[in-house]
């Protein structure tokens, strides 16, 4: 049993480099720009929504704050982790280093989860603006194939106590819920789709990848400038009194009741939009692929992170300025808050960039999830043969990829959203706890080991970072806490199977 707790020697990690196997192609700017096109996507184009109306209000600039100070002492712990340890597998790869194979075990099945989820959610979102899109031109498709039952039925449901079945319905070509085998069925086929298309871009390499997410971050700053300057013409300031609402209890899209609004509020919705920050990890997961990971990796998950969180913080006064907390589209909010003021050329613009943004953070979701498996998979903690053999030609984990894809586009397609990002949220602040914790632990177990970048005030910043993501865990409900202890029980279950009888570290 103690072999459970064996850490991996930074030296093993050193060799594994030498003979990865990965193109090591990306540059700072391109890290940076896989940082950006992981943050900025499902956090202004999905996740303010559900923020504002489930979560806090108009204060919802506030807990863009809060979660981006928690994400700021986080990422400073990564920072320094990716500068002397610069492989594949972000988190787990640290936590292996620094306490051993079991948290390593852990964190490499947390991460799993964050990633997996986390693109199942964006899909969603992209299928919703997909769908604002192409009813521009008048396309419609039927409810049924455009959405999940829960949130088909919660749409139908909650238009026709408003009374605005109408408008429902014009957005639909049917609003009817068909029978397979005398079960009412629905499936968000966009989602389902856009799933496998990005998996096929990331089967033939990660040079394409980077290449296609470089445009489409361009194109979505741009977007997301225009946003903040047009929309800022149209704030109504009365949409943000009260800032803070009192604190109450509402029901969620499946009819669940929960408190939301207040301090409290404030904090969970920072909880719940926390998922969209974790760009700057997936910059850590890509060390592999880089030319100069000591240096660059530091530089591409500091700078995404800073430009993204004035964004989020600007986007979101701007948001709730347009429109009512209360009355916020959480498929399509931003495109939703233009189109009530009849701008159409604003929507078509935000469709586009939202379709482009989202489909780059799915690029990077997947690529971290893929390379998350091929860590563990060349430490013998999961089956090689199908989670870490490259490609012949385009030298990518290509198996694991088409499994992740697979298992993604179900979730996606049959899921509501807002259980997927609660999903995501626990597992990406429990991987961010204890890489502040590891951090700081090989400061004391290796302190005169070279460090190219030094998070300042390491006792302070790894304290802080505990303590501000945990609180942010502790406010999420019980049902969160639930499924993140159910997965880690199934992650048990196959480490003791069969990832500690096959650790190459024990061997």
């Amino acid at each position: 049993m103690s072999n459970i707790w064996a850490r991996k020697p930074v030296e093993m990690f050193e060799e594994d480099m030498k003979k990865s196997g990965l193109k090591r192609v990306l540059g700072k700017w391109g890290l940076t720009a896989i940082g950006i096109g992981a943050i900025i996507g499902a956090g202004i184009f999905v996740m303010t929504g559900v923020g504002a109306k489930e979560h806090a209000g108009p204060a919802l600039a506030l807990s863009f704050v809060v979660a981006g100070i928690g994400c700021t002492f986080a990422a400073l712990c990564y920072a320094e982790f990716a500068s002397f340890l610069p492989v594949e597998g972000s988190a787990y790869a640290y936590s292996y280093a620094t306490m051993g194979e079991l948290f390593a075990w852990i964190i490499g099945w947390d991460l799993i989860l964050e990633y997996a989820m986390g693109a199942s959610a964006v899909a969603v979102g992209w299928s919703g603006y997909l769908g604002k899109f192409l009813h521009l031109f008048d396309i419609k498709f039927p409810i049924w194939l455009m959405n999940d039952f829960f949130t088909a039925t919660s749409k139908i449901t909650e238009a026709t106590a408003k009374g605005t079945l109408g408008d429902l319905a014009n957005m639909y070509s049917d609003l009817s819920i068909p029978t397979v085998f005398g079960h009412s069925f629905a499936i968000n086929l966009p989602a389902f789709l856009i799933i496998w298309l990005v998996t096929a871009i990331l089967v033939k390499g990660i040079k394409e990848a980077a290449g296609t997410n470089v445009i489409m971050v361009i194109l979505k700053l741009i977007v997301v400038l225009f946003i903040i300057v047009v929309g800022a013409k149209y704030i109504n300031v009365k949409n943000w009194t009260p800032f803070i609402p009192e604190r109450a209890e509402i029901l969620d899209p499946q009819g669940n009741p929960h408190m939301a609004y207040g301090f409290m509020g404030i904090l969970s919705g920072a909880a719940y939009i926390f998922f969209a920050y974790i760009g700057f990890d997936v910059v850590s997961t890509s060390a592999g692929e880089a030319k100069n990971p000591q240096k660059d990796v530091p530089f591409g998950i500091i700078v995404s992170l800073v430009v993204c969180t004035i964004l989020y913080i600007l986007v979101a006064l701007v948001l709730t300025g347009m429109v009512n907390y209360r009355d916020i589209d959480i498929s399509a909010p931003i495109a939703s808050a233009f189109g009530n003021y009849g701008l159409g050329f604003a929507v078509f613009i935000i469709s586009v960039a939202a379709i482009a943004g989202l489909t780059s953070v799915l690029i990077v979701m997947l690529l971290g999830q893929s390379r998350v498996f091929f860590a563990m998979a060349k430490d013998g903690l999961l089956p090689y043969k199908t989670f870490g053999e490259l490609h012949p030609v385009f030298r990518t984990p290509y198996k694991a990829s088409l499994l992740t894809g697979f298992a993604v586009s179900i979730v996606s397609a049959l899921t509501p959203i807002n259980v997927i990002a609660e999903m995501v949220n626990i597992g990406t602040l429990l991987a961010f706890v204890m890489v502040c914790g590891a951090v700081w632990l090989m400061r004391y177990k290796e302190p005169n080991r070279h460090r190219p970048f030094r998070a300042p005030a390491i006792a302070v910043v790894a304290t802080l970072g505990i303590a501000f993501n945990f609180a942010m865990m502790c406010s999420l409900g019980w049902l969160n806490w639930a499924r993140l202890f159910i997965w880690l029980a199934i992650g048990f279950v196959i480490y003791f199977a069969y990832g500690r009888n096959h650790s190459k570290l024990n061997a």
